[in-house]
């Protein structure tokens, strides 16, 4: 699987999250239900939602991942049950848009990560995707994001 990859400059973007765990199986229960509190916590005090859902990826282990989900947002917002007000960094990153379905995300996943490597770049945050189409698209698009710097020249191969 070959995708189009660049690096881009991104600015900071306030957000609506839920910070919760998910494993593999989980997930598209997970980002639902997160989804669905942050639009309404975001709608309740009178934001907009200015961009895609999305799920930052942290810490992961066998049973699942740490993960932030929501939405980029024009105002800040106040906590809200399990909604709270948080940022995507301003930052380089590696972009890639996947089109397909989420199963063969994990693919672009590795792709971007060996670019990374190949063109002396190493990761510096934790990553995210946006989903780009409403749930039931046949071949949904899924926008990849990894923060990156470039390697000392030192440490490129």
């Amino acid at each position: 699987m070959e995708h189009e990859i660049t690096v881009v400059d991104l600015t900071e973007q306030s957000t609506a999250v839920v910070r919760s765990r998910a494993s593999v199986d989980t997930i598209p229960e997970v980002l639902g239900r997160t989804f669905d509190a942050v639009a309404r916590a975001v709608a309740d005090q009178g934001g907009q939602i200015t961009g895609p859902p999305f799920a930052r990826y942290g810490a992961m282990d066998e049973a699942g991942w740490d993960l932030e989900a929501g939405f980029p947002i024009d105002s800040p917002l106040l906590p809200q049950g399990q909604v709270e007000p948080s940022s995507l960094p301003a930052c380089r990153a590696v972009r890639l848009v996947h089109t397909g379905p989420y199963d063969t995300v994990g693919e672009a996943w590795s792709e971007a990560t060996s670019w990374l490597d190949e063109h002396g770049y190493t990761a510096t945050e934790a990553p995210w995707e946006c989903y780009l189409d409403e749930p039931g698209v046949t071949r949904p698009r899924t926008l990849i994001l990894m923060p990156c710097a470039a390697r000392p020249e030192s440490a490129r191969r």
